[in-house]
């Protein structure tokens, strides 16, 4: 059965406010220029929270770092950040950690996708005893492992790597959200509910779920074909629905896929 939950600051009143608007679970992100080791030495406080408030921890993910040099190498201290950020995972009963992989010009197409391979490999090996699955993200942000071309070669080679999917990703770089759900639907681990809105070929803005232009209804019937049963997660991404109207948005959102995702 898929849960419903939404990106959130690792605080009590993060999980207190998730508890109020009646979801299931928070996801933290721990991005670049974010102090892991804070983070790290905050998870009793985490476990607490969680426990005191019911609401659980889904997934934990870091996006926009570098993970491989310019050589091809994987970089030692970003992988221990990684590390890190699973045994947190690990110790809070979460089972997703989500992670992207840059792209390295100096190196070929292969080079890239064989030293993403050998860092993926890694993290899959140091979470899996732990309990911790590792998923890439579709998002471009310091990430080329975005797309089913990638995800052949990647995903295809690593058997146990999932895949965080946003449709809103999809729709602004050309994607076909639903065919690739069609596809990769079955190596899903984690699910974004962010809106999005292309007008003329333009983004315009990411209003949130269900006030955009996302087939919400195919999507999420689609997942139920491919057998997902993981998190919603909602993401609120726009400059306009913010402060008051922004909670409003946030809350239409939750009544709107608890009304899809019974």
């Amino acid at each position: 059965m898929m849960h419903i939950g939404i990106i959130a600051t690792p605080t009590e009143e993060s999980f207190q406010s998730a508890k109020q608007k009646g979801l299931d679970f928070i996801e933290v992100c721990v991005n670049e220029g974010q102090d892991v080791d804070a983070f790290y030495w905050n998870r009793g406080n985490l476990l607490k929270w969680k426990n005191e408030s019911g609401v659980a921890v889904e997934s934990i993910g870091r996006w926009k770092s570098l993970r491989i040099d310019e050589k091809g190498k994987v970089i030692e201290e970003e992988l221990e950040r990684c590390y890190r950020l699973i045994d947190v995972a690990s110790e809070l009963g979460c089972t997703n950690f989500v992670s992207g992989c840059n792209y390295v010009e100096e190196l070929s197409y292969y080079e890239n996708c064989t030293a993403a391979i050998h860092f993926f490999s890694q993290l899959i090996e140091y979470a899996k005893p732990k309990g911790v699955k590792i998923s890439t993200y579709n998002c471009r942000k310091v990430n080329f492992v975005h797309n089913p071309e990638v995800w052949k070669i990647v995903h295809g080679h690593l058997k146990d790597l999932g895949i965080k999917f946003d449709p809103s990703h999809s729709r602004y770089f050309g994607g076909d959200y639903l065919q690739e759900t069609l596809d990769w639907g079955h190596r899903f681990n984690h699910v974004h509910l962010k809106g999005s809105m292309i007008i003329n070929g333009q983004r315009v803005d990411d209003p949130p779920a269900g006030l955009d232009q996302t087939d919400w209804k195919t999507f999420i019937s689609l997942l139920r074909v491919k057998g997902y049963s993981g998190g919603l997660s909602i993401e609120p991404h726009s400059p306009v629905w913010t402060g008051e109207i922004g909670e409003k948005g946030i809350n239409f959102t939750i009544e709107y896929m608890k009304k899809l995702a019974f």
